[in-house]
């Protein structure tokens, strides 16, 4: 009798184990690639074959969804998506297609806000009135930085390419009030990619609308102070935003050349950026008639 209750014990706890692991081997699967795909990425942004870079990256982001597929509250994969797809859309697209480019953007920004929004207080304030959603962005921890990053990199950018929907522009306050929060935190973040944010906003829009090209101007100079003006993508922006609005051509030719001039090993690890950014540059520099 004994013998039977205890085999039977034995039967109903093998079965529970057999459930659990059912359950959650895949996610265990999933989470031991992680790295690896954090690896792949990093591999791609020192590559300088841009054709070689954007067939990697697309196909590195389709496997990036289907893991997500299969552990979708994964914070760490939701930021690499995030993250994968802003870069994937600005590097290779917004120029080309700017209706893919959103609708990129917008899957960027749609995968940082699920991961953002298991914070239960910012889930709370995301559609309450500005003031309640500001106030929430105070609650996210210094962890969820990056995801706030790149979440607001994605909006924008999706802004940006359709600034001509006013429901489009409307959400740009929760945006900028999103990096904001990123600037407090750390201007270093991603070379500086706070600074880099608003010297665009800032260069860009209309002084009616909040734009203000000298403040714009500051931030990018410190941009270039922090990363001893080695993201080359910087001085880039620079010409075509502030030197453009400003009608300062002297300024957009000396930054501009600056960028063809630079060594590409200047910074290895983001040789895919700095290579964009060389041939934006000479674009741009082709076009200049036509801009001033």
């Amino acid at each position: 009798m004994r013998y039977r209750t205890t085999m039977r014990i034995i039967t109903i706890l093998s079965t529970f184990v057999i459930l659990f692991t059912g359950c959650s081997i895949e996610r265990l699967a999933v989470r031991s690639t992680t790295g690896l795909i954090e690896n792949s990425l990093e591999a791609i942004e020192e590559e300088t074959d841009l054709i070689l870079a954007e067939q990697s990256i697309a196909s590195n982001l389709k496997l990036l969804e289907g893991l997500i597929k299969s552990d979708p509250n994964n914070r760490n994969l939701l930021l690499l998506a995030a993250r994968g797809f802003t870069s994937y859309a600005l590097g290779f697209v917004e120029r080309d297609d700017p209706t893919r480019a959103i609708a990129l953007y917008m899957r960027a920004r749609d995968y940082g806000l699920h991961a953002l929004r298991q914070n239960r207080i910012f889930d709370r304030a995301f559609d309450r009135p500005f003031e309640e959603f500001e106030a929430s962005l105070q609650q996210i921890p210094d962890r969820d930085i990056p995801l706030l990053f790149w979440t607001a990199n994605a909006w924008a950018g999706a802004i940006q390419q359709d600034i001509g929907d006013p429901r489009a522009l409307a959400n740009l306050p929760k945006v900028e009030a999103m990096m904001k929060v990123v600037l407090g935190r750390d201007e270093t973040f991603y070379y500086a990619g706070p600074h880099l944010f608003f010297g665009l906003v800032l260069s860009s829009k209309p002084a009616l609308f909040g734009g203000n090209a000298q403040q714009g101007r500051e931030h990018f100079e410190r941009a270039l102070e922090l990363t001893q003006e080695r993201f080359l993508i910087i001085k880039v922006y620079f010409a075509e935003t502030y030197a453009v609005q400003t009608l300062d051509d002297v300024l957009f030719e000396k930054l501009l050349n600056e960028v063809i001039e630079s060594d590409i090993e200047i910074l290895p690890q983001q040789r895919l950026v700095n290579t964009i950014a060389k041939q934006r540059a000479e674009a741009l520099l082709e076009k200049k008639d036509s801009l001033f």
